[in-house]
């Protein structure tokens, strides 16, 4: 048997893409900060010139399913990190956009078989999403390290499904298929 754990370091190879919604950019833009900081300390190249994160601006936390599925569809990121924030207001539109956002990014993680990071800040008032975007810690580090782990956990795990003579990973009906690197 075997034990697969992530790791944060060999980051060289690593590919993010990481998509935020514009609405209450004063938070996402927070955390977008605090994982750029993240993925940095960790030796990715963030800059959007480089070769191992790209960005991808959004409306809304509603829209970043769709181009997360979309990105993740490409098989060209080891994982794909969405940003938002939703707060709560005077109607029931809170409960429709952060349900069907968390829905959405779950979906596309399963159906593409990349890790896509939940990283929606979900808040009651504008004060409680600015402190969890860096007024008292910045929860976009931690979705970077959340991408990190599962970046390499999901390169250890595929790499021991690999057929040694040619290299292709099994689908689900063990039959053999080549993946794009």
């Amino acid at each position: 048997m075997a034990v697969f754990e992530g790791t944060f370091a060999n980051v060289d190879s690593l590919r993010f893409a990481i998509v935020i919604g514009r609405f209450n950019d004063l938070v996402t833009g927070k955390l977008l900060e605090g994982c750029q900081d993240c993925l940095k300390r960790h030796g990715v190249d963030t800059n959007p010139e480089g070769t191992q994160v790209d960005y991808v601006w959004v409306p809304g936390s509603f829209d970043i399913p769709m181009l997360a599925r979309q990105m993740a569809l490409t098989q060209r990121y080891h994982a794909v990190i969405c940003l938002g924030a939703v707060i709560r207001g005077q109607t029931t539109h809170f409960d429709y956009v952060a349900g069907e956002a968390a829905k959405g990014i779950a979906a596309a993680s399963f159906q593409t078989g990349v890790p896509v990071v939940f990283g929606i800040v979900t808040a009651e008032t504008m004060q409680q999403a600015l402190e969890r975007a860096g007024i008292k810690s910045n929860l976009g580090w931690s979705y970077a390290m959340n991408a990190l782990e599962m970046a390499s956990l999901m390169e250890q795990v595929n790499d021991s499904q690999r057929d040694p003579e040619t290299q292709a990973l099994p689908d689900f009906k063990g039959h053999q298929f080549q993946q794009e690197s």
